[in-house]
C-alpha cells in the first residue's frame, strides 16, 4: 500500500489548482485513489494558492498534505512557507522564480521551467504544466497519457500546446531514466 503527497503552490494566475486537477484526475483515470484540495486567498489572480493532492492505492483517509513527499514552488512566497514541510521530500522550483533559502538543499532541485514552457508551448503561462510533467516522472505511478488525455478533457482550446510543455517536463526531469 502507497500513499503519496504532492504539493504545488504559488501565486493566483500560474495554474496551481489546474496542475492539481490534472494529476489528481490522471490517477484517478489509471486506476488510483486520489483527492485534491485547493485554497487560496481572496484574490483571483496574484493571492495565494495551494493544490494539495494525495494518490494512493487505497481509501484515502484525510485529503490533507501534511508531509509532501513533492512539493513544486511556482513561487518564492509559496517557497519560504512550505520547503520545511517537504523536509523529508522533494522541492522543485524554477530558478527564474524562486530564489532558494533555508530549506533541505539536498532535496531541492531546480527545474527551469518557464524556460522550458517558452520554448516547448511558446508561452511561460505552460511552467505548471511543464513541472506537472517533472512531477510525473518523480512519482513513476503511472503513463503521462493519462495527463494528457486530463488535459484535453480540461483545457481544449490549449491542449496541444500544453501536451508539449507536459512531455517537455516529463523528458527535463533531472532524477529519472530516460
Amino acid at each position: 500500500m502507497f500513499r503519496h503527497e504532492v504539493l504545488i503552490s504559488g501565486f493566483g494566475g500560474q495554474g496551481v489548482a489546474v496542475a492539481g486537477r490534472i494529476l489528481g484526475r490522471s490517477a484517478v483515470a489509471a486506476g488510483l485513489q486520489a483527492t485534491m484540495l485547493p485554497s487560496h486567498g481572496t484574490e483571483t489572480r496574484g493571492g495565494y494558492v495551494r493544490s494539495q493532492v494525495v494518490i494512493a492505492d487505497d481509501d484515502i483517509d484525510s485529503p490533507l498534505v501534511e508531509k509532501p513527499d513533492i512539493f513544486c514552488a511556482l513561487s518564492q512566497a509559496a517557497y519560504t512557507r512550505f520547503a520545511q514541510s517537504a523536509a523529508q521530500g522533494v522541492v522543485l522550483y524554477d530558478p527564474e522564480t524562486v530564489a532558494t533559502g533555508p530549506a533541505p538543499a539536498a532535496r531541492s532541485t531546480a527545474v527551469p521551467a518557464r524556460g522550458i514552457a517558452l520554448e516547448s508551448a511558446g508561452t511561460a503561462l505552460a511552467a505548471n504544466i511543464v513541472m506537472l510533467g517533472v512531477v510525473l516522472r518523480r512519482l513513476n505511478l503511472f503513463p503521462a497519457d493519462y495527463a494528457e488525455q486530463a488535459l484535453r478533457e480540461l483545457m481544449p482550446r490549449h491542449a496541444e500546446s500544453n501536451i508539449r510543455a507536459l512531455r517537455a517536463g516529463c523528458a527535463h526531469c533531472p532524477h529519472c531514466a530516460g
